[in-house]
This record gives structure tokens, sequence and C-alpha cells, in this order.
């Protein structure tokens, strides 16, 4: 067989750069799956984030449930100290008002 005018490419040299191509593409289909797999991790970390922001946004969270309930609580409590002061303000005004008739009466 004689070689044609310009490049002969045998057989043997097609099937070796065929060879090379086929494992070229394995590389890089094994590079796409990696990266699949890091953006699905991605995504489903990105998932989470977006569900425990919303749930700081609505006040879902234990901790804000709990400090929700405690302040509730010391709300009460303040409320009702408040309503004992002004119920012992109003029984000091009136005794001191009784006290004063008293003297006056007593002094005449």
């Amino acid at each position: 067989m004689t070689a044609p005018e310009g490049v002969y490419i045998s057989p043997a040299q097609t099937y070796q750069e065929v060879q090379q191509l086929v494992q070229a593409v394995g590389r890089l289909e094994a590079k796409v799956d990696r990266f699949l797999d890091e953006v699905k991790d991605i995504r489903q970390d990105v998932s989470d984030h977006e569900v425990r922001m919303r749930a700081l946004e609505h006040g879902n969270t234990e901790r804000q449930r709990a400090e929700t309930s405690r302040l509730e609580t010391a709300e009460s409590r303040v409320t009702s100290v408040e309503r004992r002061v002004w119920a012992a303000t109003g029984a000091v005004g009136v005794v001191c008002t009784g006290v004063g008739y008293l003297l006056q009466f007593i002094n005449r």
C-alpha cells in the first residue's frame, strides 16, 4: 500500500486516538459527576438555610418561643406588682385622709 499524498493515518493510530478520547471523556464525566454531587449538596444546604431563616423570621424557633414565654411571664408578674402598688397607694391615701379627719376631730 502506498501512502497517499498528504498525511496518512493508519487504523492503529486512529484506534489509539479514539482510546485516548474515550479516557478523556471518562475523566470529564467523573469530574462532571463530582460537580453535580457538590451542586446537590449546596442546594440542600441552601434549602436548609432557607427553612431556618424562615423559622427565625416568624419566631418559630425553640429559643424564641422560650424567650416569648419568659417575657410573657415576667410581664404578668410586673402587671401584678403594679396592681398591688396602686392598690397600696390608694389604701394609704384613704388611711391618711381618715387619720387627718380623726386628728381634726380630736383637736376641736
